[in-house]
């Protein structure tokens, strides 16, 4: 059996999607509102689209593990919103995202495309990192409030009489 290469570059299909996931999970994450002010201030152009799938709204089954390890079981129905375009060079741009706003659909799906062609960058440094500071402040204070509340318990043990 032969191993695998250690030595291999971090790029390729591989990183590429995870690059991509990430990204997506990112757009999905973000504030309607947010995504919207950081593409206004987008010094580019948004480029010209056409629908594959129009914005749609339906709902999806969350499902759960007891303890992240567990036997999944069905925890409920979440309402989300999907789209597909394909911008005028043919590059294909997804989204799903919590909720009912199409705009918002649009807009991530919208950045995805433009990620995968050659404004990645200007739009990673303009959009995309923003929105990563903003959830990393986000989740921060998140965690700060949760610490305030945290109650200690102890046990007193009895002593022999």
């Amino acid at each position: 059996m032969q191993q695998a290469d250690r030595t291999a570059p971090e790029t390729g299909p591989d990183m590429e999607g995870a690059a991509r996931r990430h990204w997506m999970g990112l757009l999905a994450r973000a504030a309607p509102k947010t995504l919207a002010e950081r593409l206004a201030t987008f010094d580019h152009a948004l480029p010209a689209f056409a629908w594959l799938r129009r914005p749609e709204t339906g709902s999806v089954m969350v499902r759960g593990r007891a303890g992240g390890t567990g036997a999944p079981f069905n925890l409920g129905e979440m309402t989300v919103t999907r789209c597909v375009l394909r911008l005028e060079d043919g590059t294909v741009g997804h989204a799903y995202v919590q909720g009912r706003d199409e705009r918002h659909a649009e807009r991530a799906a919208l950045v995805d495309a433009m990620m995968q062609t050659s404004q990645a960058e200007s739009l990673r440094a303009e959009v995309l990192d923003p929105l990563t500071e903003a959830e990393a402040h986000a989740r921060a204070e998140r965690a700060e409030k949760a610490a305030a509340t945290r109650v200690e318990f102890f046990t007193v043990a009895r002593g022999e009489d």
